[in-house]
């Protein structure tokens, strides 16, 4: 009888050793796994920066772009304005040359 339960005992240890071997493989595993969680929010993380700062870029060149064509279009009136002066005094020019 005591041998039979010496037995038992030894069997009980195995199986509780291989439990043991594959809870602490699984504890690895979950490990490993959330490392590679962590590098890969890492990498998003970064690329989201990336991206903010690519739109903040973006967004600093529209403004610049807006303000160009603000410039363009007033230089444009500028010049209609001072095209229609000469036109008029070209016609006061010629029309004493005319009269002369």
């Amino acid at each position: 009888e005591s041998v039979a339960a010496i037995k038992e005992i030894g069997a009980t240890i195995g199986q509780i050793s291989s439990i043991s071997t594959s809870i602490a493989s699984a504890v690895e595993q979950q490990g490993a796994a959330t490392q590679e969680i962590a590098r890969s929010v890492q990498t998003v993380a970064q690329g989201t920066q990336t991206a903010a700062t690519d739109i903040g870029e973006v967004n600093r060149g529209a403004a610049e772009t807006g303000s160009a064509s603000e410039e363009v279009l007033n230089s444009a009136k500028t010049l209609s304005s001072e095209s229609t002066r000469l036109r008029a005094e070209l016609d006061r020019f010629m029309a004493n040359i005319r009269a002369a």
